[in-house]
């Protein structure tokens, strides 16, 4: 995952609505006590993520902006994510996107989950950006990502993508893109590749990283 798609996460909590003025420290912690689900203290919050205290009251206000109840469910998310992929059908893969935050797997994205994978996506190490993007592969969370999972990631991105993509890809271009992956990825080739095999792929060969990034640069 790079650095434009966790920009694409902020602009769907804050830049949707107008941002309001910027409050004093003291009345935005009160409006973090006061709110439905109560997120956890902001120094905590600090100490998880490698966000400071203010960045955290700035994405605050935006996600209570779109979330007054202070989480965010699949189909707001959905709502949200496709007014920045008008040329295509996004919804596949928010679901993906959505099961990825949701890390707790209880059918909602609080303002936690969103920032601990906000903090990874923007400002985390290689090894945490690709223990993320396997997570996100792993539809199943099984700890493995089979051809089909990966089939399935390619093709939500196509359809996000739309017929817009210059040079137009080809219709068969996300089975191209998964048999190449796999051929490589699956070292002892048992159909499956884990984890190890995955960052060990993407961290070695600059081939796989940059048909990855064909993708993720669209996000």
């Amino acid at each position: 995952m790079n650095e434009k798609m966790a920009d694409v996460m902020v602009k769907v909590f804050i830049q949707i609505k107008p941002r309001r003025q910027i409050k004093d420290s003291v009345e935005d912690e009160l409006e973090m006590a006061t709110v439905r689900h109560r997120p956890e203290a902001l120094e905590l919050l600090e100490a998880q993520s490698k966000f400071t205290k203010k960045e955290l009251q700035i994405l605050y206000r935006g996600f209570k902006n779109e979330c007054p109840s202070g989480v965010v469910n699949e189909e707001t998310f959905k709502e949200i994510y496709s007014q920045f992929f008008p040329q295509g059908d996004s919804t596949t893969y928010a679901h993906f996107l959505f099961n990825a935050f949701d890390t707790d797997h209880n059918g909602a994205v609080s303002f936690e989950d969103f920032i601990k994978g906000l903090s990874i996506l923007l400002r985390g190490t290689v090894q945490e950006k690709l223990n993320w993007a396997f997570n996100l592969y792993d539809i199943n969370k099984d700890g493995y990502i089979t051809k089909e999972e990966m089939l399935d990631i390619m093709k939500a991105i196509y359809d996000m993508m739309g017929k817009c993509t210059y040079p137009v890809l080809k219709e068969d271009a996300p089975r191209q893109h998964v048999e190449t992956f796999f051929q490589k990825m699956d070292k002892n080739k048992d159909g499956v590749v884990t984890i190890d095999e995955f960052i060990e792929s993407c961290q070695k060969d600059e081939n796989i990283m940059r048909s990855m990034q064909l993708f993720e640069n669209v996000i």
